[in-house]
């Protein structure tokens, strides 16, 4: 009878353990821009909301601003495990991302929105062997990359001879415009446009407030030139350690993360530009139809040089190309452009 009692005992006491949720499981996230920048709030967004779906089995902590794995190692940190989650900007790592690198030419993405949900489409449908090394877990862009300046700039005739700040291919697309790309890191550019080393710079206008632009670039041209896509990454190992339910969440929260991150950039950039007009009056102007058509034919060739390039990493540009278009077109009319 007291073996019984102590048999009894001890089963209710397993049970009792087994009806415990499991201790929480605390993953790294790297990101490389400051904390305040779309994609340091969308991190925070991501690892909330994965905290929150599995009750609290995982939680997330972040290392924004470069503090755990800069832009330029990031990739390799989270292969190699440094990080479990990092941040990566495609454009940052020249060559790599053949596929991914479509989403960076010229074909007239209108939003942040449009252009997330279509990047994350691309990747479910093609499944890239680009990223066969790690687990993409999300994926959003920045906005259409457009002209902030010291002088007006109202037709594409009047860019030319300007000296712009341009990253990556931006600089391909400002020479192929007619003005003189300059390259420089982001941080050295208030000072240069300050003292007049380049006249403006060609990016996505949240930073006329974030880092108060419109102080110094009084004339913006909405131009709609290309964006920078971005991809969430995870560790192959780590995401294999993680529980099937656990895997479920991560996967059933990616389009969901890529329309969020998308809205709040385009939202983040309607207020730097309603802010900057209360601010310092800024100007806005759009080219006409006329000098929209000749800048498309003018930036034409970088798409041309693209293709090459995909065809060499095995891929097919002419059907990518018309999957952006199709999944572009769908976007808008699902949230406007």
């Amino acid at each position: 009878m007291r073996t019984l009692a102590v048999l009894l005992a001890t089963l209710l006491f397993a049970a009792g353990l087994a009806s415990q949720p499991l201790a929480a499981r605390t993953l790294s996230y790297a990101n490389f821009p400051p904390a305040s920048t779309v994609p340091c709030v969308q991190m925070e967004r991501w690892a909330e909301e994965v905290q929150k779906r599995t009750n609290g089995a995982i939680t997330v902590k972040t290392y924004p601003g470069s503090t755990l794995l800069t832009a330029r190692n990031m990739l390799r940190g989270v292969q190699t495990g440094q990080a479990d989650i990092g941040c990566i900007s495609m454009s940052y790592q020249p060559g790599a991302f053949p596929f991914s690198f479509a989403l960076s030419q010229p074909v007239g993405f209108t939003s942040a929105t449009t252009a997330s949900v279509t990047l994350w489409k691309m990747f479910e449908k093609y499944k890239p062997q680009e990223f066969e090394a790690v687990k993409v877990v999300a994926m959003f862009t920045s906005a259409p990359s457009n002209l902030m300046s010291r002088v007006p700039v109202k037709t594409l005739d009047d860019m030319k001879g300007l000296e712009i700040r341009g990253a990556g291919n931006l600089s391909d697309v400002l020479a192929r415009l007619g003005a003189v790309p300059v390259s420089m890191p982001m941080p050295e550019t208030p000072e240069a446009v300050q003292k007049g080393v380049v006249k403006g710079l060609l990016t996505s206008f949240e930073v006329l407030k974030d880092m108060n632009f419109a102080e110094m670039c009084r004339y913006q041209t909405v131009m709609n030139l290309p964006v920078y896509p971005f991809a969430v990454i995870m560790n192959k190992r780590t995401w294999d350690s993680l529980p099937k339910d656990v895997q479920k969440v991560i996967d059933d929260l990616a389009l969901e993360q890529a329309e969020w991150t998308g809205k709040y950039w385009d939202a983040h950039v309607q207020t730097a530009l309603d802010w900057s007009k209360e601010t310092y009056g800024i100007e806005v102007y759009d080219l006409s139809e006329a000098d929209q058509s000749a800048m498309m034919q003018a930036v034409a060739p970088l798409i041309d040089a693209w293709k090459v390039e995909a065809r060499t990493a095995g891929l097919d540009p002419e059907a990518i190309l018309k999957d952006i278009e199709t999944f572009k077109a769908e976007a808008e009319a699902a949230y406007g452009k």
